[in-house]
């Protein structure tokens, strides 16, 4: 969706006593180089009005959720996103992750301007678990969403949602005459096809809202089917089956709106015919854009076929953010004599969160009678309750929330006997009883009655003061019947995953000394003396690598057959020149290499008893070479000594940079780091990895990956500063082979962002020949004789590259 009121967010926040944190300055596009970008400050999610089990983005604006898809074994939460600004500007797509869709994870960015071609406005994402779009390059299932305006543009991911490439440049699959926005696609299981509904504004004779109905075989190539018009189809559609009643052979298709309004009816291939005209309205938030409840939108493939649905609620503003996540809610459909109707329940692991149950049994409430609630003080915390109306002669009956001592409370939820309504909107009794569910957050209120046939989400200020903290059941004009309740504390659900670093041990790690944060280069420690952080893992014997980025450091390194202080081995990488394994009180050895403040190094650690050897920079052969059996086993960490570093990949195992033998590799541009699927390189300009192995005859070859951006390629008699030949995979449109100053030969061909090609290179004195693929001719054959013989490397050029399986024959 499209939301104008950029300067809204400055003003409810001055209003509330807030002091922003972020500026108002126009948010920034992305640069390749830097993708994804993590640009956000620490925090830890205890701020005043910071919703603990509503997800919230860690810094910026976030409006409509995006692309949300179950996937790989994750949730993934995608949402509109200014990461620079409390207002909306500059729409990016936020990313968040989760395995129960309770404790969620920021992430870096997924899709970003500059980066990514087209307007990333809202629009919705699949699982491509058969792969019937072509797109899959490894073994994750690929990740497919849909955005762009007047027409549609598709983006996928082949690592579970880390990094995007843009599908044919981002050229639209679809193209609108008219305003439109707002894909989102679903499966049509009878029709064995894809099915999109876009929101456009129609300029034919019915002049207003409508969904453009397309379908497809394979996310790619799409066929206009239908429209589907109405007055209250304005943006942000979504379209789903959903069983009656929860028997799975009875099914119907749901449209709905931003607003939250939807019909029920039937999909027969082309079009979306609906049982009745008038919609239902399945949340009493305020559904405006800004409002409280607002562009919800369901996961694509959640297990066991579950439709749980998350919307956009623009009240939540704090000094650092704006807006939230509603709390996922399954989805069901029952029918009542005025139709099937949608409920909504919130997800069972909410009570994952749960602590300090308390239970009431049949209590009579008086007008100006005892609170049967009396002495529970909670921040945020579940109430379910049972009032037996039909026995009650009270006209209304409230709850209190977060009340304080004089009785006044922050909010109030009052059930109208006389009415029939829940505040102010009509509800359904079961056998003469009220039953509802209370979700209070710091910033957020969901009510929850009629089997989930009444939802009603909201923003609340709740003031989190220790003496504003009670609950208040109440009657007035009578006596209320509370037949039972049900108090649960809710905890937070923050801080229980990694953001940025890339690793193989898991999210359970510790910072036992220093600071630990994230940053766009993975886990950020500092520290005044030793800073240590500690995965939960432990080993005896086993590889350990990773990552480490000098910055203002002394030094900093990888901790392993750690006890839970950090007293183990460390091998760090030292300002000093060295390299050094050591434990408490003694050092154990050293290895003299030049450390470059702004370096990042790749660290190997093999253990065997009392055996211990240290690789550097990718090198066969071991630097350090020691014994000592002091530790025979503990945790996994990483090291921080007086000052700043980055650390990353922190991986176990062999897997790694699968390369040719070689003392060590040396960058002399861009950044470079080794994960588990091979080399990676970053550079906004010509950046170059190179090996201490030369040549001047011989056979050279590999795999090669543009993940995002321009050109990767093999360097080869090349100089200390990368000066040679360089066989280059161009996303562009070509290979080409070039040295300082002048191409020598292109081929033309298709080069995919994220496709992962096999280039071979032969030099035979001034002849030189590129294969690619699989073909059994070259695909550029010249000669040159301007280097005769020098090292081999890797380059990487404006982008995000991948290397791996180095092979010189």
């Amino acid at each position: 969706m499209r939301v104008r009121r950029r300067a809204q967010a400055f003003v409810i926040a001055l209003a509330l006593g807030l002091t922003p944190v972020l500026s108002a300055a126009p948010a920034s596009a992305g640069e390749v180089g830097n993708y994804p970008e993590f640009p956000y400050q620490p925090t830890t999610y205890t701020e005043a009005y910071r919703g603990q089990f509503h997800f919230s983005s860690q810094q910026g604006w976030m409006n409509d959720p995006n692309g949300l898809v179950y996937a790989n074994g994750e949730y993934h939460f995608f949402y509109q996103h200014n990461p620079h600004g409390l207002a909306w500007d500059t729409m990016h797509w936020g990313h968040a992750t989760s395995t129960d869709m309770v404790h969620w994870t920021q992430k870096p960015i997924a899709l970003e301007p500059d980066v990514h071609p087209g307007t990333l406005f809202s629009g919705g994402g699949v699982v491509d678990k058969d792969n019937t779009s072509g797109l899959r390059t490894g073994s994750d299932d690929p990740i497919v969403v849909f955005a762009n305006t007047d027409g549609v543009s598709v983006y996928y991911s082949n690592d579970n949602g880390k990094t995007f490439q843009a599908y044919d440049k981002g050229r639209k699959r679809i193209d609108i005459p008219v305003q439109s926005r707002d894909p989102k696609v679903t499966w049509d299981a009878a029709h064995k096809q894809w099915v999109m509904v876009v929101w456009s504004e129609n300029d034919g004779d019915d002049h207003g809202n409508g969904v453009e109905i397309y379908t497809s075989p394979n996310l790619l190539d799409w066929t206009h089917s239908s429209r589907y018009s109405a007055q209250w189809l304005f943006e942000c559609p979504d379209l789903f089956q959903i069983p009656v009643d929860g028997d799975p052979n009875r099914k119907k298709w749901v449209l709905t709106t931003a607003s939250g309004n939807y019909v029920v009816g039937d999909f027969d291939g082309t079009g979306f015919h609906a049982d009745r005209a008038e919609p239902q309205l399945m949340d009493f938030g305020s559904n405006h854009a800004g409002g409280t409840f607002y562009a919800a939108q369901t996961f694509n493939n959640a297990p066991d076929g579950r439709i749980v649905q998350m919307a956009w609620q623009g009240g939540n503003v704090g000094t650092t953010w704006t807006g939230n996540a509603t709390f996922p809610a399954e989805l069901g459909l029952v029918s009542t004599p005025q139709g099937p109707r949608i409920t909504r329940t919130p997800v069972d692991a909410l009570s994952s969160l749960a602590s300090g149950r308390k239970e009431y049994k049949k209590q009579n409430v008086t007008e100006g009678g005892a609170n049967p609630f009396k002495g529970v003080m909670a921040d945020t915390y579940e109430l379910s309750a049972t009032v037996d109306v039909a026995k009650s002669t009270a006209k209304r009956i409230a709850f209190g929330l977060h009340v304080r001592s004089d009785n006044g409370a922050d909010r109030t939820v009052v059930y109208d006997k006389g009415a029939g309504t829940l505040d102010g909107h009509p509800v359904g009794l079961q056998n003469g009883k009220l039953k509802l569910r209370l979700l209070v957050d710091r910033g957020q209120l969901e009510v929850f009655a009629d089997g989930g046939q009444y939802s009603l989400s909201d923003n609340v200020n709740f003031d989190s003061a220790a003496d504003s903290q009670g609950i208040r059941l109440y009657a007035q004009g009578g006596t209320a019947k509370l037949e039972s309740a049900v108090f649960r504390r809710l905890n937070s659900s923050w801080g229980t995953g990694q953001s940025t670093l890339e690793t193989d041990l898991g999210d359970r790690w510790n910072a036992v000394s220093g600071s630990w944060t994230d940053v766009s280069g993975g886990k950020q420690g500092r520290g005044s003396g030793n800073g240590f952080y500690l995965s939960t893992r432990t080993a005896g014997d086993g590889t350990y690598q990773g990552d480490v980025s000098l910055g203002t450091a002394q030094a900093a390194g990888l901790t392993f057959r750690a006890n839970d202080k950090g007293e183990g081995y460390t091998v760090n990488v030292d300002k000093e020149g060295k390299v050094k394994l050591w434990r408490p009180g003694h050092d154990i050895a050293t290895y003299s290499t030049p450390v470059a403040a702004d370096s990042t190094r790749h660290l190997k650690v093999t253990t065997e008893g009392s055996r211990i050897r240290v690789f550097l920079d990718n090198g066969t052969d071991p630097v350090i070479d020691a014994t000592d059996d002091t530790y025979t086993g503990g945790r996994y960490g990483a090291n921080v000594f007086n000052g700043t570093a980055t650390l990353q990949n922190l991986n176990t195992g062999g897997a790694g940079f699968d390369a040719f033998t070689t003392a060590k590799w040396a960058p002399t541009a861009g950044r470079w780091t080794t994960a588990t699927d091979g080399l990676h390189g970053s550079s906004t300009g010509d950046g170059f990895y190179l090996s201490e192995r030369t040549g001047d005859d011989f056979t050279y070859e590999g795999d090669l990956s543009v993940t995002n951006g321009t050109a990767t390629g093999l360097t080869f008699r090349a100089n200390d500063k990368g000066e040679g030949y360089t066989a280059t995979l161009d996303t562009k449109g070509q290979v080409k082979l070039w040295r300082p100053g002048q191409d020598l030969a292109t081929h033309d061909t298709t080069i995919t962002e994220g496709r992962t090609y096999h280039v071979k290179v032969r030099a035979e004195g001034e002849r030189i020949r590129v294969w690619l693929g699989d073909d059994a001719s070259p695909v550029i054959d010249i000669t040159d004789g301007t280097y005769r013989s020098g090292r081999f490397g890797v380059n990487a050029y404006h982008g995000n590259i991948v290397a791996q399986h180095l092979r010189i024959g």
